[in-house]
């Protein structure tokens, strides 16, 4: 598998320990498994958890209980709640002492990611992570034909911006394949994001050399 990179370079990821048509078949039914985005980088943040990589974690959403019925003595059924405040960003951790923040969405669009999907909050948010030189990103899945990119919030910025002054209320399929970098499922992880932040850490140390 590989992670397509916007200045055209390709990271080959081999695996020896299967034969390489093994490998493509089980590739191909894993992600074909009807996972949604977050489970998929839930198990992935697991797995990066467990190999000791990273700690990172999707934020709780804070909610008020409003009202509670009791059914029987052992159970508690939620009738009433609702949203404290708005939430941020989906995910947040710590990898090899720098900050991650990222948000995660999907779209049943074909050729275009719309910014609807995101929200003001959601926006000011990242700016603030960006001021303390986070590293902030979104994760984003067409799920008709299961492709996944990365997109640095630096770019998402600049596209929200251009809708606030009447630009596309969408990003473009091709814009994503020029400024994000795709990404491909595996088998553990199943979104293997950390080689994209590597490489954005690598990036960022040759811009201070």
């Amino acid at each position: 598998m590989a992670i397509r990179y916007p200045n055209g370079k390709t990271y080959i990821h081999s695996d020896k320990s299967l034969p390489k048509k093994q490998l493509n078949n089980q590739l191909t039914s894993f992600s074909k498994r009807g996972m949604s985005l977050e489970d998929d980088l839930n198990a992935s943040n697991q797995y990066y958890l467990a190999k000791g990589a990273a700690v990172i974690h999707k934020k709780p959403t804070p909610v008020q209980i409003v009202k509670v019925d009791y059914p029987k003595r052992s159970a508690a059924v939620i009738k009433e709640a609702y949203f404290r405040h708005a939430s941020t960003t989906d995910y947040n951790g710590v990898y090899q002492g720098y900050y991650l923040d990222f948000e995660a969405k999907e779209t049943k669009n074909k050729l275009s990611f719309p910014l609807k999907n995101f929200h003001e909050h959601q926006i000011i948010h990242m700016q603030q992570c960006i001021k303390q030189q986070a590293i902030c990103f979104v994760i984003m899945r067409f799920s008709a034909s299961e492709r996944l990119f990365l997109l640095e919030a630096k770019h998402l910025l600049e596209y929200w911006n251009k809708q606030q002054l009447d630009g596309r209320k969408s990003i473009p399929l091709k814009e994503l394949e020029k400024n994000g970098y795709e990404m491909y499922y595996e088998l553990s992880p199943r979104i293997p994001y950390l080689r994209v932040v590597d490489f954005l850490i690598a990036k960022e140390k040759d811009k201070s050399t």
